[in-house]
């Protein structure tokens, strides 16, 4: 079994650290962004607002520390809207939701805010643009993830196509000339999403995309981020969930640079044996990971070596989102 790094809360704050000195890369930008940021803010004034409980349909965010948190204030979640009494405030989660969704709280009469993150909203809207032009979509995304089943729910069944891979693209049944356009999941890798955007293009010479890239500029800086320190280090260490695609994604573009990443939640998953043989050590979080998350994992380390802590910065970000009127008139 693997031995966890000490609680933060547990550990001792008088041992002194032993060992070889870690040179600590931290990558910034990190952790959470703009629509992570706008997500919690709603749950928590609807709390204000309405008080205790509000329901919030799915996670609000891929983050246990986060979604825990929120329940300690009153928030109750829910897998879907038949679980929510009528009377209760009810929150949608920042991936998105399919058009039924808002339909059936509107039919329910039930005070609803939507926390889908307004770059996922953007995606929602060019699907429907394309639908009128009566093109068919070809989607890039990871099945099952909530953010595809929101956006493929704002067309009818059958006028959205999804795909994962390039096997995916030469499978696709269509003419090369038909009236086609394609569209993605915002939190995907960008190379590999290049890819597969390259094959459609180069299958359907007619394909429309959007005017700028899907892939949100959160996701982007992160795993640039990633690829300014993972050369420069011996392991990488990704603070996210295993259900959070974009935390997943910055794992992969550390291993795609041949730097070994593991992708853990708290402090006390990591192993101190990783840190055998490593002078370098890569940090980064995922954009649903806060961080008091990086702190602890910077002090549990701390702990173990002494630290030489650096910050790598790849982007600068200043994006903030409005809020829903209801919680602003």
């Amino acid at each position: 079994m693997n031995a966890p790094f000490p609680n933060s809360d547990a550990a001792s704050s008088d041992a002194a650290p032993a060992g070889e000195p870690l040179d600590l890369l931290i990558a910034a930008p990190r952790g959470f962004c703009a629509g992570v940021d706008r997500a919690i803010e709603i749950v928590e004034k609807s709390l204000e607002r309405y008080g205790a409980p509000v329901y919030v349909r799915h996670e609000i965010v891929h983050n246990k520390y986060v979604v825990e948190g929120l329940k300690a204030k009153g928030a109750i979640f829910v897998e879907e809207l038949d679980e929510v009494p009528a009377d209760a405030p009810v929150v949608f989660s920042a991936h998105g939701v399919p058009k039924s969704v808002p339909a059936e709280a509107e039919r329910r009469n039930m005070i609803y805010l939507d926390a889908t993150c307004p770059l996922v909203s953007k995606v929602h809207r060019q699907a429907e643009r394309q639908i009128e032009k009566k093109r068919h979509i070809i989607f890039v995304g990871h099945e099952g993830h909530p953010e595809v089943i929101g956006t493929m729910g704002q067309v009818e069944p059958g006028q959205m196509t999804l795909v994962e891979t390039i096997e995916d693209v030469d499978k696709l049944p269509f003419d090369s000339d038909q009236e086609l356009a394609y569209l993605t999941q915002t939190t995907l890798s960008v190379d590999d999403t290049a890819e597969v955007i390259a094959a459609l293009e180069w299958r359907f010479p007619n394909i429309s995309g959007p005017k700028a890239e899907d892939i949100c500029y959160a996701t982007s800086n992160r795993q640039a981020a990633v690829k300014d320190l993972a050369p420069d280090c011996d392991l990488v260490l990704v603070i996210g969930a295993p259900n959070s695609s974009n935390s997943l994604r910055l794992v992969e573009v550390s291993e795609r640079l041949g730097t070994p990443a593991k992708l853990i939640q708290r402090a006390d998953e990591i192993n101190p044996e990783w840190l055998d043989g490593v002078q370098t050590l890569g940090l980064t979080a995922g954009a649903s990971a806060p961080e008091v998350l990086v702190r602890e994992v910077v002090d549990a380390l701390g702990r173990l070596r002494p630290i030489r802590e650096r910050t790598i910065t790849a982007a600068e970000e200043k994006m903030v989102f409005k809020l829903p009127r209801q919680l602003t008139e």
